[in-house]
């Protein structure tokens, strides 16, 4: 809702009033990236006329951390203000690079003590995924999806492609077979969503072309591998849907296992990456990153991400210590501004700035600093 959210929406009018009291030297603010196309670009339009209009030149950038070296995809934009009382307002944002070679074992502890470990019922998602991707290995076809896996889509038959799923009549929709091939049998609308997965029930009269390709692309994958996907289904018909989901995102080249990977529980599926960059932290504790860690001192290796290691990840100091409890750390984490990256704005910009007073200049980079 932007600037029109009765609850949020308000705080950039309190940051007017803080700015327009104080009148300081530098503004910088930071945001999720999508403010600057949020309603057609016409509230980061607001936003920058605004500040103008307090006598500053503004100017912005989208940057994250992993072009800092720092192992975490997390694109931000980042707005500065220079009072037009200075000198010299041109606004230097730092220079970046995409292709920093970083350590991802620098951020992380081997068996942490504060480890959470997980819950059974994530533990047992893990394996049985695991074991899917073992099944595609020894199926020699060596074709682990690049596309979302909906499993519910394995067995399946209902209609979907020259139109939507819905518009489809009930007597028409019992002639086929639904989620995970389960043959189709309502009597009433109310009862279509036992046999049809919930994307399939909702949307326009025809899907768009990528709904079709994932369907089609699950059910071709399941004519592929029918031998062994009809016992290993088994054991999530009863999953909940975003579990019943699930996304390689590491490529042909990687292993086919788990252990060496980033796993996030996310609504759209169960999320794999390769362990060389960490998601963006985010606000839900549901989606703190799992990784596998051979020195954890207890119970299976796979883990949450530490307090300690999520404060690394938003290069908070290593003598900072969250008091929070966890809940409230893992939130406070996602919704944090990177340290590193905030440091290194300010300091371009302060420094190719002409400030009147070069002793207050120097101050102010050695803090920084």
């Amino acid at each position: 809702k932007g600037l029109e959210d009765p609850d949020n929406g308000n705080h950039f009018i309190r940051l007017l009033e803080i700015i327009k009291y104080h009148n300081p030297l530098y503004i910088f603010l930071e945001n999720v990236q999508n403010l600057k196309g949020h309603d057609d670009g016409n509230t980061w339009k607001i936003i920058k006329k605004s500040l103008e209009d307090l006598n500053y030149s503004v100017d912005e950038r989208i940057l994250s951390p992993h072009q800092f070296g720092i192992p975490q995809h997390r694109k931000r934009i980042f707005i500065v203000g220079v009072n037009n009382k200075l000198n010299n307002t041109d606004i230097i944002f730092p220079s970046i690079k995409e292709d920093v070679k970083i350590d991802i074992n620098y951020y992380l502890d081997k068996g942490p003590i504060e480890d959470i470990t997980l819950k059974d019922e994530t533990l047992k998602h893990i394996l049985h995924w695991e074991k899917f991707i073992q099944n595609v290995d020894k199926a020699g076809f060596k074709d682990i999806p690049r596309f979302p896996v909906w499993s519910m889509e394995f067995g399946a038959t209902y209609p979907f492609e020259n139109k939507a799923t819905h518009t489809n009549t009930i007597l028409e929709l019992n002639m086929s077979k639904g989620k995970f091939g389960k043959q189709i049998s309502a009597n009433i609308d109310d009862e279509l969503d036992e046999f049809i997965p919930k994307y399939s029930l909702t949307g326009p009269k025809v899907f768009p072309k990528w709904k079709v390709s994932y369907i089609k692309n699950n059910r071709n994958f399941y004519d592929r591998h029918k031998e062994w996907i009809e016992n290993w289904k088994e054991d999530i018909i009863n999953w909940k849907l975003s579990h019943q989901k699930f996304e390689w995102n590491c490529g042909s080249e990687a292993e086919y296992t788990l252990e060496d990977k980033i796993i996030q529980f996310r609504p759209s599926g169960i999320r794999v990456k390769n362990r060389d960059m960490f998601p963006a932290l985010v606000l839900s504790t549901t989606q703190v990153p799992i990784i596998y860690d051979q020195c954890k001192k207890s119970g299976p290796g796979y883990r949450y991400i530490t307090k300690r290691e999520a404060a690394n990840l938003q290069s908070l100091p290593k003598d900072f210590i969250s008091l929070e409890n966890n809940v409230v750390a893992y939130k406070s984490f996602g919704n944090a501004v990177n340290v590193k990256v905030i440091k290194e704005v300010i300091k371009s910009v302060i420094s190719k700035s002409h400030l009147n007073d070069d002793e207050y200049k120097n101050e102010v980079l050695c803090k920084i600093q």
